[in-house]
């Protein structure tokens, strides 16, 4: 899966740098925090004399406390000479929010590693591993260390498996490949706690989020085009409590509704409109969809943001 001379270069860069500083991208899900602690892990294996920081412009959502280094993870990133940059789960800078303020950790001057599994990447890094058919950027370390002979702890198979577990919907999704259940038996082998991930991710909401997963569900209308549409605004949240990280799987629900060619849910967050897009078809492709607004993803699953607000719009029509 992976070149012989790439493992070897990203093996280098951890070995000779001054600091290991790991980013996902901002609102991080399962995948992104579990792939961020987990290679955080294995570097400690890899390079076990170099500090490692780990850096998300967004704070993990509660619901993944039970995993080792998520408490290590801060906002402010203050990049420093000899550091090694290894971006997880992120297709292009922007995502990660920090384009803005570090522009020039982006640079192919600044030594990187990316790992990541969306198609759309920009391969922006020093050194890619991109596997656009693999179901997580979990499932690709977990293959990057088999393919450089390491052990893998408990902890870490508890944060790997995480990811795996979220992006394929706990192996419900169409992506759950037979690799998939392969890695899964691999990392559940490792000692992975699957019980735990089950308990947090799946079986445990705050009553918050139970409130504005109620607004999504409310506000969903069908569109001509065959879409389940729900909006969410800045006041939808300050009025349930919820942090915008609870809005994580509501979409699943929408995405339920019988017949439907693709499900939308858009959320206000300072000053833009996210939109996360899904699709249970095979003959739609979601992630061309999102590129009409500068977004990417998967076939299935994707995502895009733009400047703005939400506005209502009613429409009536008298039917003879």
């Amino acid at each position: 899966m992976f070149a012989k001379a790439d493992i070897d270069r990203a093996l280098s860069l951890f070995k000779s740098a001054k600091r290991l500083c790991c980013l996902c991208h901002r609102n991080p899900d399962g995948d992104a925090i579990g792939s961020m602690t987990g290679i955080a892990q294995l570097l400690e294996h890899i390079a076990p004399d170099i500090p490692v920081k780990l850096y998300c412009y967004d704070p993990s959502p509660p619901m993944f406390s039970y995993l080792s280094w998520i408490t290590r993870i801060e906002q402010v990133m203050m990049p420093m000479e000899g550091d090694v940059f290894i971006f997880l789960d992120s297709a292009e800078p922007k995502l990660t929010e920090f384009h803005e303020s570090h522009p020039q950790i982006f640079g192919k001057d600044w030594p990187s590693v990316c790992f990541d599994h969306h198609p759309t990447n920009t391969r922006f890094a020093t050194v890619n591993f991109i596997v656009p058919e693999a179901a997580s950027t979990c499932e690709i370390l977990a293959d990057f260390a088999e393919a450089i002979g390491l052990s893998i702890s408990s902890e870490i198979a508890t944060c790997l498996l995480t990811g795996v577990y979220t992006d394929t919907g706990g192996l419900l999704h169409s992506n759950t490949t037979p690799h998939v259940y392969r890695t899964v038996a691999r990392l559940l082998r490792a000692g992975a706690r699957q019980a735990v991930i089950v308990h947090h991710v799946f079986r445990t909401a705050k009553l918050s989020t139970l409130r504005l997963w109620g607004r999504v569900l409310e506000k969903i209308s069908l569109s001509e085009e065959g879409g389940a549409i729900s909006a969410l605004t800045e006041g939808d949240f300050r009025s349930t409590g919820a942090e915008y990280s609870e809005l994580t799987g509501a979409i699943d629900y929408v995405n339920a509704v019988p017949g439907m060619r693709f499900s939308l849910v858009l959320a206000e967050r300072a000053g833009k409109v996210k939109g996360s897009i899904r699709t249970l078809r095979d003959d739609v492709d979601v992630s061309a969809m999102a590129a009409k607004f500068s977004g990417g993803g998967h076939r299935k699953a994707a995502g895009f943001a733009v400047a703005g607000k939400l506005v209502p719009e009613t429409r009536w029509k008298v039917q003879k």
